[in-house]
């Protein structure tokens, strides 16, 4: 019996998914992309998942697998590759859609390559910690093909427009340094230290109040499409919830007796 494609593990609230095609550099082909949606999807659902980490060992993703992509074009039409293509693609999308959804964090933890679809992937998690050897590449114009994953949704809302352009159209590899100047990740640490100080957001993260932070999370997920005034009336509603549940009156309590919030998750 094979190994799982993507492993998954809990610990007091987080759940860590790691990517598990070690030999393949976790580049994505059909196996990994059914067992990466099916394990995104059942995070978010799973009531007991307060954040979600998510791996890939040595590599984080070294985007598509190539010759698997080559052996899916050969001996077919260019309207069969097309057709075959987009629904590849549009099996893989439900984990952006999942990732970004979802009403509890996301973290990224990043090591070796992030490319292609793995600089995606990043980019749809809420928060990315990287080992100052990752090294991150957008890629697609290298094999002739255009981004997806959301890349070309998230990137220019992150880096700007101009240098989206420049990441997407010359495929350059960059740094992990880079990626932080850039605030494609929140924090570089020592390639050693990289699970110890994922561990370290995961767990202050999990003890957060999680209404709260589903709620901080959809407000600026969707602050670009809203105007001002749209955004301030969702900014009052949100925060009244807040008011009207427990955390509120713990973080109040915590605050005055001037010691740390105990957060009941719910």
């Amino acid at each position: 019996m094979s190994e799982a494609l993507v492993l998954a593990g809990d610990e007091a609230g987080v759940r860590t998914l790691t990517l598990n095609r070690p030999k393949a550099l976790n580049a994505l082909d059909q196996g990994l992309t059914e067992a990466l949606r099916d394990a995104v999807l059942a995070a978010e659902a799973d009531p007991r998942v307060r954040v979600v980490v998510l791996q890939g060992g040595e590599h984080f993703m070294a985007g598509g697998d190539l010759k698997w992509f080559r052996g899916l074009v050969e001996g077919h039409s260019a309207d069969e590759n097309r057709v075959r293509f987009e629904r590849f693609i549009n099996e893989v999308h439900p984990v952006i859609v999942s990732l970004r959804r979802m009403p509890k964090p996301v973290v990224a933890s990043i090591s070796g390559a992030a490319a292609g679809f793995g600089l995606s992937l990043a980019l749809a998690c809420d928060l990315a910690v990287a080992a100052d050897t990752a090294y991150f590449t957008l890629a697609y114009s290298l094999i002739g093909v255009s981004p997806d994953g959301g890349s070309t949704f998230a990137l220019p809302r992150i880096v700007g427009l101009k240098k989206a352009m420049e990441i997407a159209l010359l495929g350059e590899r960059f740094s992990a340094a880079t990626a932080l100047g850039l605030g494609i990740v929140n924090q570089v640490v020592p390639a050693a230290e990289l699970a110890a100080a994922t561990r370290k957001l995961a767990a202050r993260l999990a003890a957060g109040p999680a209404a709260a932070y589903a709620r901080t999370k959809a407000l600026l997920n969707t602050s670009s499409s809203h105007s001002l005034e749209t955004q301030l009336q969702r900014e009052a509603e949100a925060f009244a919830l807040c008011a009207s549940e427990p955390d509120f009156i713990e973080g109040l309590d915590a605050f005055a007796a001037k010691r740390k919030a105990r957060f009941s998750g719910t």
